[in-house]
């Protein structure tokens, strides 16, 4: 091969190793967002809660996409499939059966996160995006179960149009967030970390100590828009490739910790970090192996014997439903090629698809690179539709808090955001300890816009019926849903908060008798 391509092939050659990790922990965060998910079953999934499926099909679905969740608004139901989803997720951490638990996790993700798109935010993109990619991926090559019927691998090396979009993918998040922030606060006055602090809807205790350095947020605003902007770049470089990946995983490691700490972000920071694992070099993975052999040769008799009492249960799991372990034929060596040639072919078509996709969303892009709506569908059809705009075009300058004011039927006030506890509309000590989880601030930052207000008498009345649920709580005849506004203003001042009356809902009088 000449050496130029061979240059070229570099920078997209992944360790089947690295591939591993990125395999395990994808699948320890699908487990983790699962188990987030299901706390709120009711409220996110079913007919009785804030989204029913036909508030869904008319305002927020569109007709290119599908979902097995949307087959049905029973909650039971919707617990089935989350079920069925952990069983798949912990089928692909373990490496059993891996392609096709590959493409179930994905069907059911992509499944779950379109019966509720109220509730998404960016780092599902990118889990969805991973999860889509490793499909064409050999990520069950090595540390699985599968790889226990398989020889040995040859090499660790892997090169193909999978790697080379994985690799794509993960620099193209950064690269267009960073273009898409093309607002003053970035780009010129460095205040967009200071207004991003200023949001109390997501300011974590490390971010309060940074709150009060105006300089030290100045310097960190730029040094977030020029690692986005210029850092993705060291992963096309075909020379030093192990330093520079290794730069690359550290610091976005370092980045997304940074997150954690100062801002509630749900699991994006997790997303991100599980993300980058799959570019570790050869040499970073031969020293965590040295360093984990020795434990795992510890651990493997246990692991073998709970293996072999397993596996008759799993036999017999298999044989009714007639699933093939190993092929039932084998390929040829010309049927082999014609078969990568044939999924390489397809990833290409996918990849190019993705980068005009993403190239499209930014400011100040060709004409001819402009995608029509027509031909969206195939994006929203398979779900590689995207968009990294965090905290872009600019920092959202409305902040505030929620009051869930009902009066009862003897004209006491409460808050049943704060447990029905008396009604004050003085500022929370932390707002953000009024969100359940990340998917409810999701929703409360989305039930904010004028163009979602249908959605805004579906979440009052199920406040509504979930309190009277508990026979303790005082009825109430009127519940309202208040948003305590309170916009950002520059250089530390303050703004005196104003109340916005959302939606208003009462109980339904009973019937009258004839």
């Amino acid at each position: 091969m000449p050496r130029f391509l061979l240059l070229l092939r570099r920078p997209f050659t992944l360790d089947l190793r690295a591939l591993a990790l990125l395999r395990i922990a994808v699948a320890a965060v699908l487990l983790l967002d699962l188990g987030i998910r299901s706390t709120d079953l009711e409220a996110h999934y079913s007919n009785l809660g804030v989204l029913p499926l036909h508030v869904l099909q008319e305002f927020a679905w569109n007709p290119y996409q599908f979902s097995l969740h949307a087959a049905s608004g029973l909650a039971a139901v919707q617990a089935v499939l989350f079920g069925l989803a952990a069983v798949v997720a912990g089928a692909l951490l373990v490496g059993y059966q891996t392609r096709l638990a590959t493409v179930a996790s994905w069907i059911l993700l992509v499944s779950v996160q379109n019966r509720n798109p109220l509730i998404e935010q960016g780092g599902d993109d990118l889990l969805r995006m991973l999860v889509f990619w490793a499909i064409f991926l050999p990520w069950g090559r090595v540390y699985s179960v599968d790889a226990r019927r398989r020889p040995p691998a040859a090499s660790y090396a892997c090169f193909s149009a999978a790697t080379v979009a994985y690799v794509l993918q993960i620099a193209l998040v950064y690269w267009c967030t960073a273009l898409l922030k093309t607002g003053p606060e970035w780009t010129r006055d460095g205040t967009a970390i200071y207004y991003a602090l200023s949001l109390d809807q997501v300011l974590l205790p490390g971010g309060r100590l940074l709150y009060p350095y105006p300089a030290l947020l100045r310097g960190l605003t730029f040094a977030t828009y020029y690692t986005e902007l210029l850092l993705p770049f060291v992963l096309l470089l075909p020379v030093g490739v192990a330093g520079w990946r290794l730069l690359f995983v550290a610091v976005m490691y370092g980045f997304h910790f940074g997150i954690s700490l100062t801002l509630f972000v749900g699991l994006f920071f997790l997303i991100n970090m599980a993300s980058v694992l799959g570019l570790l070099p050869p040499a970073a993975l031969d020293w965590l192996e040295r360093f984990w052999q020795p434990r795992a040769a510890r651990l493997r008799p246990h692991l073998a014997a709970r293996w072999a009492a397993v596996q008759p249960r799993l036999a017999r799991l298999r044989s009714p439903l007639r699933i093939q372990v190993e092929p039932a034929f084998t390929l040829s060596d010309r049927g082999r090629w014609l078969g990568r040639a044939l999924l390489n072919t397809v990833v290409t078509v996918f990849l190019g698809y993705v980068l005009w996709w993403n190239f499209d969303s930014v400011p100040g892009r060709q004409p001819t690179l402009y995608m029509s709506e027509p031909l969206r569908w195939f994006g929203h059809l398979f779900r590689v539709d995207q968009h990294w705009g965090m905290f872009a075009p600019t920092v959202f300058k409305d902040d505030g808090w929620y009051i869930l004011e009902g009066t009862t039927t003897r004209g006491q006030t409460l808050d049943l955001n704060r447990g029905g506890a008396r009604l004050t509309y003085a500022k929370p000590a932390a707002v953000v300890a009024l969100f359940k989880n990340d998917r409810w601030r999701k929703y409360s930052e989305n039930y904010l816009f004028v163009a979602n207000s249908y959605m805004r008498p579906y979440y009052c009345n199920y406040l509504l019926r979930r309190w009277h649920q508990n026979p303790a709580h005082p009825p109430l005849r009127l519940l309202e849903v208040v948003y305590m506004k309170e916009v950002s203003l520059p250089d530390y001042q303050t703004s005196k908060p104003t109340r916005e009356v959302l939606c208003g809902c009462a109980p339904e009088a009973p019937n009258s008798p004839d």
